[in-house]
């Protein structure tokens, strides 16, 4: 099995701008979040990628993939109509392959050689058969998360056969229902924001849509079914994602991308001269 094809989700209202915004990558160069998330992709062995987004935003899209817009292809979702609607717009792209899947708000950075993105395709490729990557998030950052729960896989490091899946649980309904042994207490596995699926989830996502009565199905509620399908893995990647949409994203991704590459001494040194100065100004108080 190669994963070849990739869908990138940017069409949420809440969303669709994020992908846009001016970052500096780890070697000092501007681009925008959505070159970053295709080079990510990219450096998985993706050669298509399809980009879910907005009516009306497509010129804005493509300017901000810069040279990497050879790379893809764009489908608008008409109307906000949730994630899985967002998903079912390109089925006609993933066709009867495996898929990389992730979302256009999210940025991630590698403890590794190895970009999170290939870590991942590399499990799926192994094992043939979906993957989702997964990150020990905080219980307060479960609003924002879908989390997932089941036993490690034996003489696998840090891989778990999926048995639950609940999307943004609260704290007591996770502390009730996904915990995972071996995780910090008030930690659980929330998604990553980056999956590789086999086809078959489009057409969990179309039941859902159909059977739907006025309610918008989420991802979530598509692979919560995949366990009862076959084997379904999580993978806890050495790497961190970092939300863009939520309080200071933008700038936690930038620090971190930036702290990750050439420019990190001057960032620190910038750093502790605003903290200093901080302090003498509370001193001169």
């Amino acid at each position: 099995m190669q994963v070849r094809k990739a869908v990138i989700t940017a069409a949420a209202p809440n969303q669709n701008r994020l992908p846009l915004q001016q970052l500096v990558d780890a070697h000092g160069t501007d681009k925008t979040a959505l070159q970053l998330v295709v080079e990510e992709t990219v450096a998985a062995g993706v050669e298509e990628i399809c980009v879910v987004i907005r009516p009306g935003d497509q010129k804005a899209y493509e300017s901000a993939a810069g040279s990497r817009l050879g790379s893809l292809c764009f489908v608008e979702q008409p109307e906000p109509l949730g994630y899985a609607d967002a998903l079912i717009r390109t089925r006609s792209f993933v066709g009867n392959d495996p898929f990389l899947h992730l979302v256009g708000d999210h940025l991630y950075v590698s403890s590794t050689d190895v970009p999170c993105a290939k870590q991942l395709v590399d499990v799926a490729e192994r094992f043939e058969c979906s993957v989702s990557a997964v990150q020990a998030t905080r219980e307060s950052n479960l609003p924002y998360f879908g989390v997932v729960s089941g036993p490690h896989l034996p003489r696998e490091d840090r891989l778990y056969e999926i048995e639950r899946v609940i999307e943004k649980p609260t704290p007591t309904l996770a502390e009730q229902e996904l915990v995972t042994p071996g995780l910090r207490a008030g930690h659980y596995l929330g998604f990553f924001g980056m999956h590789v699926f086999m086809p078959e989830v489009m057409n969990l996502l179309c039941d859902l849509v159909e059977e739907s009565d006025g309610d918008k199905p989420t991802l979530a509620d598509a692979v919560a079914m995949l366990p009862s399908r076959g084997r379904y893995l999580a993978s806890q990647l050495s790497g961190t994602r970092y939300n863009l949409g939520i309080k200071y994203g933008l700038l936690k991704a930038q620090l971190a991308i930036g702290l990750s590459g050439r420019d990190r001494d001057l960032i620190l040194t910038e750093m502790v001269d605003v903290l200093s100065h901080r302090v003498e100004g509370q001193l001169a108080r």
